[in-house]
């Protein structure tokens, strides 16, 4: 398989993904950012590949989402867990759902708690072997840190959602399961985001601060570090509910 960590160039703190199978000529596009759209394109023509699912992790706060675009432009399934409520059609994702592109396998993990549609995506490259390999995490665990819980509002009950699907789905994963998120050191999206884009649950076990407490010392500490909201909040996320 192939996988790409695409650092978005107008926010290098935000993390895209392209991962495929040059082998049977299919690929993955995740979270793509409205600037992005044509850099996707090229991607897929230089290694040969249709790209056949482009997914949104959320309905995004902090980007203008250019995923529908990209799934127009290319005929690929516009993919969002099936609680989101965009006002255009797209292919809904159940928790548990699975689905493959060539040899690489997804898992659809529904894990709210940065938002209530938020999802992770654990991924088996099926040409190694058949056990998953890493988690794209998003903006549910971040390298060193967690989501945040407050950007639609209810941020008290999200924040218990978010201890709640970090601790009963992706802590159960084994400990060698990379960690792969969607934003580091600099995003609005969390605190204390290292700049390292990669970590594997046993280490986030072992040194992530906000693993190691109690769910109601999570609520708070996380209520007590909230960062400011994104510039243009309520416009981004209006333009990427209406498309």
């Amino acid at each position: 398989m192939f996988l790409i960590q695409r650092e978005v160039p107008s926010d290098p703190s935000s993390i895209a993904y392209f991962m495929g199978c040059a082998g049977q000529g299919k690929s993955i596009a995740i979270d793509v950012h409205k600037e992005d759209v044509e850099w996707f394109i090229e991607q897929a023509a230089q290694k040969g590949v249709n790209i056949d699912y482009v997914i949104d992790t959320h309905i995004h706060a902090d980007h203008f989402s250019g995923a529908m675009e990209l799934a127009k432009r290319t005929g690929a399934s516009y993919m969002l867990h099936e609680s989101s409520t965009p006002n255009f059609p797209f292919t809904p994702l159940k928790d548990g759902h699975k689905f493959t592109a060539g040899n690489v396998g997804v898992e659809v993990f529904h894990t709210p708690g940065h938002t209530m549609d938020s999802i992770c995506l654990l991924v088996t490259d099926f040409s190694r072997g058949p056990l998953p390999w890493f988690l794209i995490s998003q903006h549910t665990l971040f390298v060193g840190s967690v989501g945040r819980p407050d950007l639609r509002g209810h941020e008290r009950k999200m924040a218990g959602h978010l201890y709640d699907s970090i601790h009963s789905k992706i802590l159960t994963l084994p400990d060698h399961i990379e960690i792969l998120p969607g934003a580091k050191a600099g995003s609005v999206c969390g605190v204390g985001l290292s700049a390292k884009p990669s970590s594997t649950i046993g280490y986030e076990k072992a040194n992530n601060a906000s693993l190691k407490l109690t769910k109601e010392a999570f609520i708070e500490k996380i209520l007590e570090e909230l960062p400011p909201f994104p510039d243009k909040m309520d416009e981004i996320i209006n333009a990427n509910i209406t498309g």
